[in-house]
């Protein structure tokens, strides 16, 4: 038997004593998870905010786990609710390839800035191939802006609204309108900014991994904000049901 989310538990349908060699044990996955990465109790209840007895319950099956603690214990670790299962007893990776995520409107991680508001769809699925985006754009002019952004990888941008100027460190400045777009090597130090008076925002897909993008917007976005000490602060992250 596979394991089930039911009311917002994940639980095992049979009891310890009655599971086949394939089934997962949710609280023996963490376990495991957190001493392959060699952390005490004390340290992953730091990192994810839950209390080390709870922790300790949950590991050895006395409290049931939500989907909420499960979805905090994985980020805490970094890894995946799907690979936390599927490292439980040699269980198939390939059993959880079916993994999805919806979004709706006005949902999603958010970092607001003085460059941009930020947006992450999928916030909930860890270690994804690519991550996307959904940006509005503020800075109308690199003195607005602050120091061009750089991070690993490479980067999608479809202009969903408005017009956009480009800024990059190795090339002219480039116009984009709505439906225009453009990928390109995001270790290049780039800035987006509107054109004019109007709304602009615009999707990007990056291939660098989600925690290095949120550590990289943060930190740049400190940056900018040092070069304009009266106008607003540093960002602020809302959380993935912002």
């Amino acid at each position: 038997m596979t394991t089930k989310k039911t009311g917002g538990r994940v639980r095992n349908p049979a009891p310890d004593g009655e599971r086949g060699a394939g089934q997962t044990n949710p609280g023996a996955a963490l376990n495991a998870a957190r001493k392959r990465q060699g952390l005490t109790l004390v340290e992953l209840s730091g990192r994810c905010g839950l209390p080390v007895s709870t922790l300790s319950k949950l590991e050895n099956g006395k409290m049931a786990l939500t989907f909420d603690k499960l979805t905090r214990i994985s980020e805490a670790l970094g890894v995946d609710i799907a690979e936390l299962f599927a490292s439980a007893g040699g269980s198939d990776p390939a059993r959880f390839s079916g993994r999805r995520s919806i979004t709706r409107a006005g949902e999603g991680y958010a970092i607001e800035s003085a460059m941009y508001a930020h947006r992450y769809p999928a916030a909930d699925l860890l270690n994804k191939r690519f991550v996307p985006i959904v940006a509005e754009l503020h800075a109308r002019t690199l003195e607005e802006f602050g120091p061009l952004v750089r991070h690993a990888g490479e980067e999608f941008t479809f202009v969903l609204e408005g017009t956009v100027d480009l800024h990059t460190d190795l090339y002219a400045p480039t116009r984009l309108y709505a439906g225009d777009s453009i990928y390109f090597d995001s270790g290049m130090g780039h800035a987006y900014l509107v054109v004019g008076a109007g709304p602009a925002r615009v999707l990007s897909i990056c291939s660098a991994s989600e925690l290095h993008l949120r550590e990289t917007i943060i930190a740049d976005a400190n940056k900018a904000a040092a070069h304009r000490p009266a106008r607003a602060g540093g960002p602020r992250g809302r959380g993935k049901d912002s």
